[in-house]
């Protein structure tokens, strides 16, 4: 191991220009809503907000989808997978106006979710109101809770 002089003077500076281009990196992201370097929304990639939610009888997939219209989107369920497709597409270009920043995103994306065996796959149902998806997967009866009463004796 070899023993090295330490500068205060540059390797402080270092550590602080390292330590401060990782915290701007960090706010960037966190305000832009997003994280990574962005280079996969300049792409054009992109993937809908998602929430997953379970009832005693079903589970329900929340996807924001604003923009979009009911035919944009498919949904499929193959082996116990159920996939959300779609792709955003640019309304129109406006060759005259001067944008300086834009931020929404567009393009084709696609979001699986592995359901577990106990629910009734055929029975899959979707609805789309007001720019947000909502999937509802019922439960199979076997699967859902049952009360049992306790007897004293």
């Amino acid at each position: 191991m070899a023993i090295t002089r330490w500068n205060p003077a540059t390797d402080v500076t270092r550590d602080l220009d390292t330590m401060q281009k990782r915290m701007n990196r960090l706010f960037n992201d966190f305000f832009s809503g997003r994280e990574g370097d962005g280079d996969e929304l300049m792409a054009g990639a992109w993937s809908p907000a998602v929430d997953v939610v379970e009832h005693d009888d079903s589970f329900v997939i929340e996807a924001e989808l604003p923009g979009m219209n009911k035919d944009d989107i498919k949904i499929s369920v193959t082996n116990d997978v159920l996939t959300i497709r779609g792709e955003k597409k640019i309304e129109k270009e406006d060759k005259k106006k001067n944008y300086h920043r834009t931020e929404r995103s567009y393009g084709s994306f696609s979001r699986t979710f592995a359901l577990p065996g106990n629910v009734k796959a055929d029975k899959v149902d979707a609805e789309f109101k007001n720019g947000i998806l909502t999937v509802t997967v019922p439960k199979s009866e076997e699967a859902k809770p049952k009360q049992i009463d306790v007897k004293v004796k």
